[in-house]
């Protein structure tokens, strides 16, 4: 697989650089241009420019003999909806769905352990900064191939009982209800994000190829949060179907597509 970046090298560079400063990648700095040189395979000529746009857009600041740093993002009040304005939709058998469809291909687990709570992943489970969680890392296949990049929070509380080889055999929403917990409601983004070095790797695309991006906040039935789930999905191999009905329910699917006749 070649993982060497199209034309223009620079800006397909500086997507996936924004797209990581966004989720909070480099809170204590980037790497040196000559590591994000080796990352992408260009030289640092070119990682230099996409630097520089960055820097023009406020993103990030270059401080010498520092390094460089994301800027700080601007504070926002929460929106009112997040509140609970919008009554959130019945989402049982979405949940029944991912469990099913996750059953039906191969996992290989890359990470499993203890990290420190920090950024978006302590704001979304509710948790004090630098508290305890749980992360794992997993590689879905389908009989076509790779066909996704899942990386999970879970409160490291609730997944004391929870191995490596579980994570392997089983969805992480059955083990925590055989844990005990009783799932409630769940919030979902979907939207899209290039891959890079690491992901493209994973699931043999080229770095900057653009994948579905989802995004899901699960909480149990005290409204309480028990998991946060960020994974990356080839559009080839997998979508997202949803049937919405005039008088407001929502029927919501996921699908693993066959692989495309060349």
């Amino acid at each position: 697989m070649n993982e060497r970046l199209p034309l223009t090298k620079y800006h397909q560079i500086y997507l996936v650089l924004r797209e990581q400063l966004q989720e909070g990648r480099f809170a204590d700095g980037l790497p040196a241009e000559m590591l994000l040189a080796a990352q992408f395979g260009v030289g640092r000529v070119t990682v230099r420019r996409a630097l520089e746009q960055l820097v023009e857009e406020g993103l990030i600041s270059r401080v010498a003999g520092r390094g460089t740093f994301p800027t700080p993002p601007p504070t926002h009040a929460p929106a009112a909806a997040a509140k609970g304005q919008i009554r959130p939709t019945r989402l049982a058998g979405l949940m029944e769905n991912i469990v099913s469809a996750s059953l039906s291909n191969s996992v290989k687990v890359l990470d499993w352990r203890v990290v420190e709570a920090s950024g978006q992943v302590a704001e979304q489970l509710q948790l004090p900064v630098g508290s305890k969680a749980r992360k794992a890392v997993r590689r879905r296949s389908s009989r076509e191939g790779p066909l996704s990049y899942i990386t999970i929070w879970v409160p490291e509380a609730l997944a004391r009982g929870i191995t490596r080889q579980d994570l392997a055999s089983k969805p992480i929403l059955q083990l925590l209800e055989e844990a005990g917990v009783e799932l409630g409601r769940a919030r979902q983004t979907i939207s899209a994000r290039q891959a890079d070095a690491v992901v493209a790797r994973e699931l043999d695309v080229a770095i900057g190829t653009a994948l579905l991006q989802v995004r899901r906040l699960v909480y149990d039935s005290q409204d309480r949060p028990v998991q946060w789930l960020e994974g990356l999905y080839r559009p080839d191999r997998y979508e997202y179907q949803m049937e919405v009905s005039s008088i407001g329910s929502v029927d919501a699917r996921i699908a693993v597509k066959a692989a495309r006749e060349a």
